[in-house]
C-alpha cells in the first residue's frame, strides 16, 4: 500500500537565475529556432525582453538539492520510471527574473499493474514564484515505481 503520510510534505525553498546564455543554449538544446530566444532587441520589441521556452522549467533540477526535494517516498530508485511532465505557466519567465521554486509531494498512489504487479505513483508539484512574490509556473512531475521485475520464460 503506498504511504500516504508523505503526500503534504515540502523541500526547502531553491532559486533559479533565469540567465539568458542559459536559455539560448536550452533552445539550441531542443532545436527550437525561435528568434525571440536569440534577438534580444527582437524579443525586448515583442515581448518587452526575452521569455523562456516552455520546458525550461525542467532544467530547474539543476538547482535543487536534496534539502530541496520533498522526498521519494521510499520508491527503489532501480525501479523508477518518469511517467509524466507537465507546466502550467501563470505569467510570463523572463530572462532576468529569479524564481524561487518549492516542491511538495502532491500526490501518492498505486495500481494493479500486469505481468510486473503493482506500480506505485508519486506525483511532486514545484511551484515557482518570481522576484515580485507572483506566482509564475507550476510544474508537476508523475514518477512510477514499477512493480517486482518479471522473470524471463
Amino acid at each position: 500500500m503506498a504511504d500516504q503520510s508523505i503526500v503534504g510534505k515540502t523541500g526547502k525553498p531553491f532559486k533559479i537565475p533565469i540567465e539568458w546564455s542559459k536559455v539560448r543554449e536550452f533552445a539550441r538544446a531542443i532545436k527550437d529556432p525561435n528568434p525571440l530566444y536569440f534577438d534580444p532587441e527582437l524579443a525586448k520589441k515583442e515581448c518587452g525582453g526575452i521569455p523562456v521556452p516552455v520546458t525550461f522549467l525542467q532544467t530547474a533540477a539543476f538547482w535543487q538539492d536534496e534539502q530541496s526535494s520533498p522526498g521519494m517516498g521510499g520508491f527503489d530508485l532501480r525501479r523508477i520510471l518518469h511517467g509524466e511532465q507537465e507546466f502550467e505557466l501563470l505569467r510570463p519567465i523572463m530572462v532576468g527574473d529569479v524564481l524561487t521554486g518549492v516542491a511538495r509531494v502532491a500526490n501518492m498512489f498505486e495500481k494493479e499493474g500486469g505481468r510486473g504487479g503493482k506500480m506505485r505513483f508519486l506525483v511532486v508539484e514545484t511551484e515557482y514564484t518570481n522576484q515580485k512574490g507572483e506566482k509564475a509556473a507550476i510544474a508537476r512531475s508523475t514518477l512510477i515505481e514499477t512493480g517486482q521485475a518479471v522473470k524471463a520464460s
